[in-house]
């Protein structure tokens, strides 16, 4: 008797005992959840990643993920079921607080300013916030330094490289477009993040589960559309982390679909997703 099946796709099965344990060893590496509902997802990234291995099954990849001494393998699957959907300044009111409050509030210290884009994905919100540091502070831009952190190799190295088609910058105002962003030799419909706000932003690969190498304060921490991932316990041990790097009256930006109601947490509410450190 075969094992029940959620699925296949491509003549490739995933079985029920699979799916658990994809989401088992994804959850302890990265903390990410998979629960039931996930299965399509696991179904056709697993399999894009099966074909590149020209594997046949998903007992044969496991066997390799299990059984590699150096986990790479283990890693990339995490990697490849990483969801990754990011659009420059997506959920604008973040970047709009930015732009009224908080960063002309920082650009009068004449203090270095740090923000850490935790989640960054392929870059589009770590390139937001330094187009509106660069248009809301001028030359005092230059005191800027954005950490933008992922897990995912794949999607860090596409961040790097500041490369976008253009239909992705449709939410990029065109005078913004012009100043933040240049054509592409032998590529009309693909644009790369000007150097001057390219190197604002210093990406790093980071597991949110793992230790942390950086020091604080940071003024501003985002991590949005991040902890919808996680269960209840690691969003407080994470909440309690970032609260811990934020600097006195530091901001903690989370995603619209997310709320700290419920979590035990030190942060003052200041507007939806928007939280902030008691001076």
């Amino acid at each position: 008797m075969t094992a029940p099946s959620v699925g296949s796709i491509g003549g490739i099965d995933l079985t029920d005992a699979q799916f658990r344990r994809v989401g088992e060893l994804v959850g302890r590496i990265s903390g990410i959840q998979l629960p039931p509902g996930k299965e399509s997802l696991v179904r056709s990234r697993l399999a894009k990643r099966l074909r590149a291995l020209g594997l046949a099954s998903v007992t044969e990849y496991l066997e390799i993920v299990e059984r590699e001494p150096s986990r790479a393998e283990l890693a990339e699957m995490v990697d490849v079921l990483t969801t990754n959907k990011t659009s420059f300044f997506r959920e604008v009111d973040h970047f709009r607080l930015l732009e009224s409050t908080v960063l002309p509030a920082l650009g009068g210290k004449g203090a270095p300013i740090r923000i850490w884009s935790a989640g960054c994905s392929s870059g589009e919100e770590p390139y937001t916030v330094a187009m509106v540091a660069r248009e809301t502070l001028g030359a005092a831009a230059s005191r800027v330094r954005i950490l933008a952190t992922d897990i995912s190799a794949r999607v860090l190295a596409r961040a790097r490289e500041g490369l976008y088609d253009a239909d992705m910058l449709e939410d990029v105002p065109p005078a913004l477009r012009r100043t933040h962003f240049e054509p592409v030799a032998n590529a009309t419909d693909r644009l790369r993040v000007a150097p001057a706000t390219r190197d604002l932003v210093q990406f790093a690969r980071l597991n949110l589960m793992g230790d942390w190498p950086m020091k604080g304060p940071f003024d501003v921490i985002l991590c949005r559309n991040v902890m919808i991932y996680f269960d209840k316990p690691t969003q407080e041990r994470l909440v309690s982390r970032y609260a811990s790097l934020l600097a006195p009256g530091g901001y903690l930006f989370v995603g619209h679909s997310e709320s700290l109601s419920g979590l035990r947490h030190e942060l003052a509410y200041v507007q939806p997703a928007t939280y902030r450190k008691g001076r």
